[in-house]
């Protein structure tokens, strides 16, 4: 049979993937009787769990597949595009590689054997129906359902496959991940016990109302006919090692381990799962009697505490099959928002003078503009290293910014020791300045962070391996010896950033502390002069010109955003959970 990608033909003949393979592991399975089993539901959930288990796929769960699949560039790739036998392989092989570094030296695997079966597999799989290729959605709706790992977290990926971009699920892609997925029933052979018609789907769903994630899983809960071996599956992975001390009815085995089957006719009457299976009874008991089945053991005492918590409504009666997701997934925090991008102008200290006010105004006035002096050096010294950021050497540039954020803080410190109090308006000025000064320091904390990131990248670089050169060319560890040279004045390098940093952070704490005790301070101040003083008429505009309105500026806009805490500011958004991630991503074509 001749596979096609890109207009590429490409044969199946290789040594990879011979017919031995597929006759092996249908030669293993034959072996495990489980033609035997009557009910045709368990039968094949019995069978694709035999291939989970001999492939290890039951060690692979869907995010691995997910990672794989990005790692292939089959996420970029249309859902009905052909897929090469070749691609395939690698994709699988990637799988089972990734698992035998994570796996302990104890429990080893063969990925070289398990990427062989499973390819075959596969292959025999899209063989089975007339007229099938293979394509990437019938790859990801296979590695879907037989992969390990929770039922609710293969089906929150399905529903990302089978839905448009705005989380809306779409009947025709459900359609064909229903046909994808019947071909591995049929390549055990199990075919004609689950059919499949083209209303099956509209006949599950409502048509008027726009199927989202919760309504999905809701509904697939109790899935389709054609689909009901699929939660059996993972039921049978689940109580695998479940053991219950109670005697069978038929067999007379001292206990049972799998499932566990309840008469709900005959009093006391219990089958374990392989009776059940085979259709064994005696006695009353007929096989048309309704049976419950069991996955785990409860004591008669656990069972009547929790008969009594429903009865007394301490205890839920039903627990929700699966947690409420947001039909949106929440967007990443974005900085930039918070911190400004281009620092503040500062005003001209010339506008804060005024020839007609009092002495005490003129003093604080003074304080003013020694602080916006001291403000302007810092602004200018800023705007010099982003003009230039490559000119300086970093060890000057960080020592004589550490002693710049040292006289101011010194200078601040001086300020609130004299007890100086300025006027409404001129605090208002100080306070912007303050803001100024810490967006300045903020992007001054940008630049060291992208100068670490360029020497990651640089250390990364250099500590690639030349290929083509032999290991033992005298040039060549030549050349070894500077790059070790050059590694470690790298990794000096970032040290000291990341020291320069933390020194940073420090300080700006400090400042963010005093900045904020000053504020108190003032606005207990202001609220002490409005009682003491109830009846002094305010300044006229036309005697100070450095009087500014309250809804100009307001106190609390000195922190608006960062919430006091600098260290939060300027946290690293490094996402949520890789699990969410790599669910919410919506890993589909385009």
């Amino acid at each position: 049979m001749v596979m096609e990608e890109g207009g590429q033909t490409e044969r199946r003949g290789d040594p990879l993937t011979g017919g031995a393979a597929r006759r092996q592991i249908l030669v293993e399975l034959a072996d495990q009787n489980l033609d035997g089993i009557c009910l045709s539901t368990y039968r094949t959930a019995c069978k694709l769990r035999f291939i989970q288990k001999r492939c290890n796929l039951h060690l692979i769960d869907i995010y691995n597949v997910i990672e794989a699949v990005r790692d292939a560039g089959l996420n970029a790739v249309e859902l009905n595009a052909g897929i090469s036998v070749t691609r395939l392989e690698n994709l699988v092989s990637s799988l089972f590689n990734q698992l035998s570094k994570r796996l302990p030296t104890t429990h080893p695997i063969k990925p070289r054997e398990s990427t062989v079966l499973f390819v075959e597999f596969i292959l025999a799989a899209i063989e089975s129906e007339p007229e099938s290729r293979l394509t990437v959605f019938s790859v990801k709706a296979i590695l879907s359902v037989l992969c390990g790992g929770k039922l609710v977290d293969k089906l929150r990926y399905v529903f990302s496959q089978v839905s448009d971009s705005s989380g809306v699920m779409v009947l025709s892609k459900l359609d064909h991940f229903l046909m994808e997925a019947l071909k591995l029933p049929s390549a055990v052979h199990e075919r004609p016990s689950f059919g499949y018609t083209n209303n099956m789907v509209r006949s599950c769903f409502p048509q008027q109302k726009r199927v989202m994630l919760n309504m999905f899983l809701d509904i697939i809960s109790d899935p389709p006919p054609c689909l009901v071996w699929l939660p059996l599956m993972h039921r049978l992975a689940n109580v695998e090692n479940v053991y219950h001390p109670v005697s069978c009815s038929y067999c007379r085995s001292n206990g049972m381990t799998g499932f566990r089957y309840r008469c709900l006719r005959c009093r006391g009457y219990q089958l374990c799962q392989n009776c059940f299976w085979h259709g064994n009874a005696n006695g009353s008991h007929g096989s048309q009697h309704q049976m419950k089945e069991h996955s785990s053991w409860k004591s008669p005492a656990t069972k009547l505490g929790r008969a009594l918590g429903r009865t007394l409504g301490c205890v839920s009666s039903r627990e929700p099959s699966h947690p409420v997701y947001p039909e949106e997934p929440e967007r990443t925090l974005n900085l930039a928002n918070i911190v400004p991008s281009q620092p503040i102008a500062s005003p001209s200290p010339a506008m804060l003078l005024s020839s007609s006010a009092p002495e005490s105004t003129k003093s604080s006035l003074a304080t003013a503009q020694r602080m916006n002096e001291e403000h302007a050096l810092i602004a200018a010294y800023v705007n010099r290293l982003q003009r230039s950021p490559r000119s300086i050497p970093i060890p000057s540039r960080q020592d004589e910014e550490h002693k710049l954020i040292a006289r101011y803080t010194s200078r601040l410190a001086e300020t609130e020791s004299s007890g100086v109090i300025p006027t409404r308006s001129i605090n208002f000025d100080v306070n912007k300045q303050k803001r100024e000064l810490i967006a300045q320091l903020e992007s001054k904390n940008r630049e060291i962070l992208a100068e670490i990131k360029r020497l990651r990248s640089e250390h990364d670089a250099v500590c690639q391996p030349s290929p083509e050169k032999g290991s033992t060319n005298p040039t060549l560890l030549a050349e070894l010896r500077l790059l070790r040279q050059r590694k470690d004045e790298l990794e000096q390098r970032m040290s000291s950033l990341q020291e320069s940093r933390r020194e940073l952070m420090v300080q700006l704490e400090g400042l963010m502390k005093l900045l904020k005790d000053e504020e108190q301070r003032q606005a207990a101040q202001a609220a002490g002069s409005a009682h003491a003083f109830p009846s002094r008429p305010s300044p006229s505009p036309g005697r100070s010109v450095g009087t500014a309105s309250p809804q100009m500026y307001s106190p609390q806009d000195s922190l608006a955003g960062v919430g006091g805490n600098v260290q939060e500011a300027f946290a690293q958004d490094d996402g949520r959970e890789e699990e969410e991630r790599l669910l919410n991503g919506k890993d589909r074509a385009g």
